[in-house]
């Protein structure tokens, strides 16, 4: 039989196939159907619909088959009725429903085939979409739905349709059966007629199938499973529900609650409900949880637990239907706190009360009652010998009991949601919230760690996870650590989880940069108080559960256990000095593969599976080591050298590369434990240690069957080993024969294309850390200089980047710049001018670095033609910061070499004027005054030039120079003050502004001369004063970097500030020279600052905000330790001016401070945060209407300081997250999107944050976000709009299409889950955009796919 499909189907084609839907051969009915399939979906549509009795007897037809004897032609028949469905003629369907509901299967036991294929019916017809006209098919659909298949399920006819004497329906498929009860495939029926069409379906349909799934759950002859649809039924139809029928229906379940004979199992069945009701609709049920809660938490309540313990001591055994009224009621507790987080705060002392009681609850294994607290973790390293089987014990001892079966015991269900609802109030009500207040961890934390020793392994399991998502709460993203006076410290890059989404068995992997561990890192001081105070006083009663977990568990068990550990150490930065002896051994048996599992345990896991966990295992403990490595002082570890590093050279072996890989990274951990300065002096025992680990990695280096991660790897681990052994302190640690063979190793690996990267890298480490003048051969550093400076032409930015950095390290080494040659040199050259492009700054400034050590090596050779041509274009180009700096630093050692003449008549001639004259001038008067006699020209020529200029940019332009020149000679320079302020008076706007820049400059390297003349003439009112201030500001710029004293002046100035400052054109200058004369005197002027912000005057206040602003950038340890102590209390203050301008002010001083002072923000937050969310909503009273001309125009006042307040808000997320209440911040971007343009945009910008942050919460808020995105895609401008309006319109449709595609990629099968209603505006929004947004949606998705590339 053919199963070709015809290119044009038509009517015959599918006549012709059904006398084969019932020939006596299975496989050819089976064959005739999927025909069938084909040709209705691929033929156009409508291609039956002319053809009455063909629709017909198809249908016919394929309802026979749906009672066929093979089961996989029932199957086909069902993927036949949706395309079917769609082509056959509109009056044919009610019929084909009606038949379709009304199918008795005698040929089949399977009685689901009605209920499946009246669900193909309804899902085959494209959903209505909310805001567009349904197309006809849709309607058709509906109508069909509502004229036979509601009155179906009902057994009633809900909308009568005015025919009288029509027969009444027949008993309906959702009414009870006296033999069969309900059936369950008809609630499924009804799920998904409400999922597709719940936005069709009328007042009268909603409240009548409410009604029928509402008697379904108070038959108490129900089942279980039919019940558990009904309430997935409910909360798919509550999405629909109008309020009145939504009310109504909430209080009839309130009045259930109160019913005094409530049974245990309607009671758990009403918490079930409200529990699905509030994931559903949280927003609209959260009102009402004032009045829900409380019958859920007296489920939980002291008064019944005590009863139910009462019953037990008297019966022996527990009631099941209790037990199960805990779960549920646990478990809605958890949706509330998910969901309605705010309106939950009102029960939180009842919810940790009730939470904490049963995840201890175990009726069936009476504990001692000194185990119940704490101490019963805290015992001395005696009780941890003898209690090393403490977990076998227990469960042999509970299984001695009389009649006792694990079998029988349910409770753990109990105390495994009771830990997932700590778990859910650690993240909702952590940041700024429980943690800071201390709740978590003095009443939740030490219960969690009593329950360590919990018997059953998945409540154990999800107790660690919920203690480990306390620690990682407690750690604000990557933070510093200062060791005191033994160097750098160590810098944690542990990438902390923001999501609320459960992680199950493993954190995120740590890396490690190649500096940390450079110094022995000491444990920093514990805070005073504080979540990490905290976590320091729980932290040896933790480390000593767990090692008790660690000695015997199963797998899964020590996973969780050193993932908790992993945690700890990364927060703490150490915190493991005094209990290492009791990890140590299990803990490098774990990564060396000796790890088993223990006896007493089982698993049910296959040898893959298990295999994999035993992977995870070792790699998770191989992270560990290597955490501990880099935050404990190798005074610490070095009792455990021996067995470490024979383990690890154990796991750099493993075969799985993974294993490999992760045991690498911790070579390099253990290697900076093994040598200075860590460890001072060389000895036998170190130099072995390090010989084997040289061995190992050397070998993965160069194996070509070795996985390519683990080669480079290897490769870089090989470059640090060499660094750390350099020196004349390191070098007898490794034989100078390993070193040699390993550098030509790094050479042979990068000429490899594969592994160039890598070793660019370890290449980069050596050459920084290389010392001793005969370390680095001259030949090796000749070929690999000139083997990095090709990387320079590869189109690869990451490679070029790194070969440009190695090269920097390898020239500012003085013993390898010497070695050198002319030849390598010229040849380095050429290769680095193509660089010199104003286009690629961050190569940019490197190459100038690099070219500079160069000129030094040998200037004839590096400076030609070539070299200053292309310094004459990048002067052209805005240079700026670090750039800048690196450009000036070359001119200047172009001068000093005695070779810028060329290069002065460059700049003279081809440059000039062309340029910006601030930034010519700048390299001018540096190659002026380094470059002496040899340049060429005098500064008295540039003062000529300026007399006689006959054009501004001249003028300005010898300002600029002789400025310049100025500060480099300092107190020798010839110039004087009036050869500048004369310019002042220029009817130019450019020169004066040009001379009192110049002016300032000249004066910063001659404070004495002309300080006091600035000072004098700021008296003076006017254009002159403005010039002045920028002039001081230029000289308290540069004495800040240069550190010069100028005490004997700052009273002065301070006083001549305050006055110029009051007018309007000087406030911002001012303001500035304030600030950056309170960051000179710190001490002095910051108390002057905060008495300003209370100021009776706004403009004084306004002044004094702007000033601390400035100050903020400043990292000077100085002044951060005057600062610290009245931050907090100046931001407070200045939020609350009651200026509106000030106050915007404040909001930009805040994001200031949250970018440069996060280490004292991020403590505080919660009492300045409330102050920002304030800012970020619309104020009624801010709103005033305009007349202009006949039209009446609003215009919003506080629109700019809702706009900063946002600003800040984002700033807050890349920053501080976990210090937010994510809800709470998730409501005022719902809000933001209803907002003004401005706003809208930042909005739609925080949402791309929250996609990574906090993915859950995210998906949570789909169908909100999707009603914003539609109005703002809604919105069209008026014909007669200006420009304008109409590209604020078009940039917001793009940032919404944006955010929209995003959205999707990430949570493709967001949008109609099964499991509940929610996601269904969302899909319906993703259809809308199909239609009527398709190009522009495609462009967009194109664009994010290429960004992504």
């Amino acid at each position: 039989m053919s199963t070709a499909v015809p290119q044009n189907p038509t009517a015959n084609h599918v006549a012709s196939l059904l006398p084969k839907l019932s020939d006596a051969d299975a496989d050819l009915r089976y064959m005739a159907l999927n025909d069938l399939y084909n040709i209705l979906n691929f033929g156009h549509q409508g291609f039956l619909l002319n053809d009455y009795t063909t629709c017909c007897r198809a249908v016919d037809g394929l309802l026979k088959t749906l009672d066929d004897t093979n089961g996989e032609v029932q199957n086909q028949a069902i993927k036949c009725v949706g395309p079917l469905a769609l082509q056959v003629h509109p009056e044919i369907l009610p019929t084909f429903v009606e038949k379709l509901s009304l199918i008795k299967t005698e040929n089949s036991v399977d009685n689901s085939i009605p209920a499946t294929a009246l669900r193909a019916f309804v899902v085959s017809f494209p959903p209505p979409i909310s805001g567009l006209t349904s197309s006809k098919a849709t309607q058709d659909a509906y109508a069909t739905i509502s004229k036979v298949l509601i009155p179906r399920l009902l057994g009633y006819v809900v909308i009568p349709l005015g025919l009288k004497g029509h027969p009444p329906p027949p008993t309906g498929m959702l009414e009870f059966d006296s033999e069969n009860g309900v059936d369950s495939d008809a609630i499924d029926v009804l799920s998904e007629v409400v999922r597709c069409f719940g936005s069709m379906l009328q007042e009268p349909e909603k409240q009548a199938l409410l009604r029928s799934i509402s008697e379904i759950l108070d038959n108490g002859r129900t089942g279980t499973v039919t019940k558990k649809k009904a309430v997935m039924a409910i909360s798919i139809l509550a999405v629909y529900l109008s309020d009145p029928l939504l009310s109504n229906f909430v209080s009839t379940t309130i009045e259930s609650f109160r019913d005094p004979h409530l049974t245990p199992s309607k009671r758990r069945l009403l918490i079930t409900m409200i529990g699905s009701l509030t994931r559903t609709v949280p927003q609209r049920l959260g009102p009402y949880l004032k009045t829900l809660a409380p019958f859920v938490l007296s489920a939980l309540s002291a008064e019944e637990y005590d009863e139910s313990m009462a019953d037990l001591a008297e019966e022996g055994t527990s009631n099941p239907e209790v037990e199960e009224v805990r779960e549920a009621a646990l478990v809605a507790l958890e949706g509330f706190l998910l969901s309605c987080s705010n309106e939950m705060r009102r029960f939180t002392d009842e919810v940790i009360d009730s939470v904490l009681r049963y995840v201890t609850y175990d009726p069936n294994f009476a504990l001692d009652e000194d185990d119940e607290e704490m101490g019963g973790t805290q015992g001395d390293d005696d009780d941890d010998e003898a209690s090393t089987n403490g977990i076998d014990d227990a469960e042999e001892d509970f299984e001695e009991e009389e009649n006792m079966s694990d079998d029988d015991d349910a409770s753990w269900k109990v105390r495994r949601c009771a830990a997932k609802a700590l778990y859910t109030i650690i993240s909702t009500r952590s940041s700024g919230d429980l943690l800071d207040n201390g709740v978590l961890y003095d009443k939740i934390a030490p219960v969690l760690i009593s329950r360590f020793q919990e018997r059953e392994e998945n409540v154990r399991l999800e107790i660690l996870t919920t203690l480990a998502s306390l620690i990682r709460k407690t750690e604000e993203g990557p933070s510093i650590i200062n060791p005191g006076s033994e160097g750098n410290g160590y810098v944690s890059a542990f990438p902390i989880s923001h999501s609320r989404k459960r992680r199950r068995g493993s954190s995120d992997a740590i890396a490690y940069d190649s500096a940390v561990g450079m110094t022995s890192p000491i444990d920093s001081p514990s805070p005073i108080s504080g979540p990490r105070a905290d976590l320091a006083r729980l932290g040896p009663v933790i480390v000593q559960a767990v090692a008790k977990l660690l000695k015997q568990s199963s797998i899964p068990t020590k996973h969780a256990a050193i993932t908790l550990l992993r945690d700890i150490v990364v927060v703490q930065h150490g915190g493991l000095s005094e209990h290492l002896n009791k990890i140590a051994d299990p803990l490098i048996d774990a990564f060396a593969g000796s790890s088993t599992q223990p006896s007493g345990h089982t698993t049910t896991l296959g040898g893959g599976a298990a295999s994999a966990i035993g992977s995870s295992l070792r790699i998770n403990a191989l992270q560990l080591v290597s955490a501990i490595c880099d935050t404990h002082s190798a005074s610490v570890i070095s009792p455990y050298i021996e067995k470490l590093v024979t383990g690890i050279v154990s796991a750099v072996k493993d075969r799985y590369y993974k294993i490999s890989g992760e045991a690498i990274i911790v070579v390099e951990s253990v290697i900076k434990v093994l040598t200075p300065p860590r460890i001072s002096g060389t000895d036998q025992q170190r130099q072995a240690y390090l010989s084997n680990l040289y061995d190992v990695i050397l070998e993965r280096a160069v194996a070509n069957d070795a996985d390519l991660e683990v080669r480079q790897r290897a490769i870089h681990a090989l470059g640090v080993l060499l660094a750390r052994t350099a020196g004349s302190s390191s070098g007898k640690l490794l034989p100078a024969s390993k070193k040699s063979k390993a550098l030509n190793v790094l050479l042979d690996r990068l000429k490899n294309e594969i592994t160039r990267l890598p070793a660019v890298r370890a290449i980069d480490i050596v050459a920084a850390s290389a010392a001793d003048k005969d370390e680095l051969k001259a030949t090796w550093v000749r070929e690999v200089t000139i083997e990095l400076g090709a990387q320079l032409r590869k189109a690869d930015r990451t490679l070029r980047g790194a070969s440009l950095a190695a090269l920097k390290n390898m020239v500012t080494n003085s013993s390898a710049l010497a070695s050198l040659d002319d030849t390598t040199i010229k040849g380095l050259v050429g290769m680095l001018l193509p660089l010199l492009d104003e286009t690629e700054l961050n190569l940019l400034g490197l190459a100038l670095l690099i070219l500079t050590k160069l000129v030094q090596r040998s200037p004839k050779k590096v400076v030609n033609s070539d070299l200053d041509d292309v310094l004459c274009t990048i002067v052209l180009a805005p240079l700026a910061g670090g750039v800048l700096d690196a450009f000036l630093g070359l001119i200047k050692t172009i001068g000093e070499h005695g070779v810028g003449q060329s290069l002065m008549n460059g700049l003279l001639k081809n440059v000039g004027v062309a340029g910006d004259p601030a930034l010519v001038g700048k390299a001018i008067g540096t190659l002026l005054i380094s470059g002496g006699s040899t340049v060429g020209v005098k500064i008295e020529d540039f003062v000529t030039e300026l007399q006689s200029a006959p054009d501004d940019q001249r003028k300005c332009l010898a300002l600029s120079i002789l400025g310049e020149a100025g500060l480099r000679l300092g107190s020798s320079s010839p110039l004087q003050p009036d050869l500048f302020i004369t310019h002042f008076k220029s009817k130019s706007e450019q020169v004066p502004r040009a001379a009192a820049i110049a002016l300032g400059r000249a004066g910063a390297g001659n404070i004495n001369q002309y300080l006091p003349i600035i000072l004098s003439t700021t008296n003076k009112s006017g254009s002159s004063q403005y010039l002045l201030l920028h002039s001081i500001k230029e000289i308290l710029q540069h004495v800040g970097k240069a550190g010069t004293d100028i005490s004997a002046y700052t009273a002065g100035i301070w006083d001549k500030l305050l006055t110029a400052s009051q007018a309007e054109d000087n406030k911002a200058v001012g303001a500035e020279c304030i600030g950056r004369l309170a960051i000179i005197e710190p001490k002095k002027y910051l108390p002057l600052l905060k008495n300003y912000l209370q100021d009776p005057a706004p403009a004084v206040r306004g002044m004094g905000i702007q000033a601390v602003r400035f100050t903020l950038a400043e990292n000077d340890e100085t002044f951060d330790d005057v600062l610290k102590p009245m931050l907090i209390q100046m931001l407070s203050v200045m939020l609350k001016d009651p200026h509106l301008e000030n106050r915007r002010l404040a909001l930009s001083a805040l994001n200031s401070a949250t970018h440069n002072k996060p280490d004292i923000i991020l403590p505080h937050l919660a009492q300045l945060l409330p102050l920002v969310i304030q800012e970020s909503k619309i104020k009624p009273e801010l709103v005033r209407e305009v007349q202009m001309g006949p039209f009446k125009h609003k215009v919003d006042d506080g629109l700019e300081v809702r706009k900063s307040a946002y600003e800040t808000l984002y700033a807050l997320m890349e920053s501080a997250f976990t210090r937010i209440n994510p809800l709470e911040l998730f409501d005022r971007v719902i809000a933001g999107l209803e907002d003004e343009h401005d706003i809208k945009v930042l909005c739609n910008l925080m949402l791309t944050k929250y996609l990574l942050l906090d993915p859950a919460e995210t998906v949570r808020r789909l169908d909100q976000i999707a009603e914003c995105f539609r109005v703002i895609l809604s919105f069209k401008p008026k014909d007669n709009a200006v420009k304008q309006e109409v590209e604020k319109a078009q940039e917001a449709s793009k940032s919404v299409l944006r955010v929209t595609v995003l959205l999707h990629n990430a949570f493709p099968g967001a949008a109609g889950s099964p499991a509940n209603g929610r996601g269904q505006v969302w899909k319906g929004y993703w259809e809308w955009l199909g239609k009527d947004f398709r190009t522009q949606l495609q462009a967009m998705e194109q664009e994010v796919k290429n960004e992504a590339v």
